[in-house]
């Protein structure tokens, strides 16, 4: 198959709803609106060939870009196209998980995600946090540096509340990640989250929300999965 005969599927695959869904969460003309259930029927056409994969992304098309991310293998990705995914991440469902989940599994994983967190642009900051956040889900603990990891909820507590938009929500949830999977930092995790509180972000005309960390940490700990990993950072 090629991006042509692909993007002809996809077009026929695009609902009404969707789109308008996803217009209002902040996708931009040209896509056709497929549903995720229906974009991962597609990976096993597309993830043998990896150039079809990088040709996908590059349409700009939100859910060809989408579909380049679940069907990526983070271990042959370049850290270039990555560079040059973040930066055509226009919105933040491309950001957050597309160009992070793959990051996350990369071996530029941290790397990355702590030049992300430094960005001054929007998109960029929240694939960084996202990214290490997702990281910190599957990375075996024993390879995470925990003084980095401080740092990072010591510059969230210090800094949320003033973060661009997406960025406030990646790195609630950057918190509640590294209390989840972290057992070694929970606590501080915790502490940090208390500090913090309520996290604002604004979310257009939809229907989502913000975590309440605390309470999700909390919730999390009653279902015993504290330390508990993912398997893959892609969902």
């Amino acid at each position: 198959m090629n991006v042509n005969s692909i993007m002809l599927e996809l077009e026929t695959l695009g609902t009404e709803q969707t789109k308008k869904t996803f217009l209002r969460h902040g996708a931009k003309e040209p896509f056709y609106g497929v549903k995720v259930g229906d974009l991962k029927k597609w990976v096993k056409h597309v993830k043998k060939d990896q150039e079809l994969v990088k040709a996908l992304y590059d349409t700009g098309n939100s859910d060809a870009m989408y579909l380049a991310g679940l069907a990526a293998d983070p271990k042959v990705i370049s850290k270039e196209t990555l560079q040059k995914w973040v930066k055509g991440a226009y919105w933040y469902m491309i950001a957050e998980s597309t160009v992070a989940w793959v990051a996350a599994e990369s071996p530029f994983a941290v790397e990355l995600a702590n030049e992300w967190i430094a960005s001054e642009e929007e998109m960029v900051a929240a694939a960084g946090w996202s990214t290490y956040g997702s990281y910190l889900s599957i990375a075996p603990n024993e390879k995470i540096d925990l003084e980095e990891v401080r740092n990072l909820l010591h510059q969230a507590g210090e800094t949320i509340h003033s973060s661009p938009n997406r960025v406030r929500y990646t790195m609630n949830g950057f918190v509640i990640a590294a209390a989840a999977y972290i057992p070694a930092l929970t606590e501080e995790a915790k502490r940090a989250a208390n500090a913090i509180g309520k996290v604002h972000v604004d979310v257009g005309n939809t229907a989502c929300k913000v975590p309440f960390a605390p309470a999700y940490i909390d919730k999390i700990e009653e279902r015993g999965k504290i330390g508990v990993k993912k398997k893959t950072a892609k969902c």
